[in-house]
């Protein structure tokens, strides 16, 4: 499984991608505007620290204007891969960024349904929702599933990225049906270190060096 890291925080990239288990970056609009900085500068940093896709978001609704705005933001770096709404104009634009060899990422995806139309749209990866899929009353792991075994009926290019993390028990869950990639807030990364055991044993291991040191 592929770890994307879901933050435009470059001190939170930074730390992650030091750890050495970091393969690319997603990002949206909300993320980038917490940042309070120039989008384009904020993606190009991105794109230094980390060499893997990059996600960043268009945000004009109609397919030609999707189109022509992926053009600029997919020149600024070879890595830039162009999330899309899922509409029939998200549809549209995926079809024809294929086409000029553009990545995509469609996002805001919630059922297999929808999943399917982004494979059939040729998306370079589709983001399910798991944490919204879950407030709307439904199982996340049953729609994720569900995605998977369509991926796999067809053969289909498309990368499934389990999106909308809330806690490490969704990273597992994602792991466990198979799911390409998993991008995760760096609050849930650093949860992911962590067991009172592992703390417990580490502090053993030092007092007992301690104490053999003073013998």
């Amino acid at each position: 499984m592929k770890f994307f890291i879901d933050t435009a925080n470059l001190q939170e990239i930074k730390e992650a991608a030091s750890w050495g288990i970091i393969d690319g970056v997603t990002t949206n609009p909300s993320l980038i505007a917490k940042e309070g900085k120039d989008f384009k500068k904020v993606v190009k940093e991105i794109c230094r620290i980390v060499n893997g896709p990059i996600s960043a978001e268009v945000v004009i609704l109609d397919a030609k204007g999707m189109v022509k705005e992926a053009k600029k933001i997919s020149a600024w770096h070879k890595n830039i891969v162009i999330k899309v709404p899922m509409t029939p104009e998200g549809i549209k634009a995926t079809v024809a960024l294929k086409k000029l060899k553009i990545k995509t990422n469609i996002t805001l995806v919630f059922n297999a349904q929808q999943a399917l139309l982004a494979a059939k749209a040729g998306a370079a990866f589709i983001s399910p929702f798991l944490g919204r899929i879950d407030d709307l009353g439904y199982e996340s792991g049953i729609v994720l599933e569900e995605m998977m075994t369509i991926i796999r009926n067809y053969n289909f290019k498309s990368e499934i990225i389990a999106a909308s993390i809330r806690s490490i028990n969704h990273v597992k869950l994602s792991a466990e049906l198979g799911a390409h990639i998993a991008t995760i807030p760096f609050s849930i990364l650093e949860q992911m270190f962590k067991h009172p055991k592992t703390d417990e044993g580490i502090k053993k291991f030092l007092d007992d060096w301690k104490k053999a040191e003073n013998n």
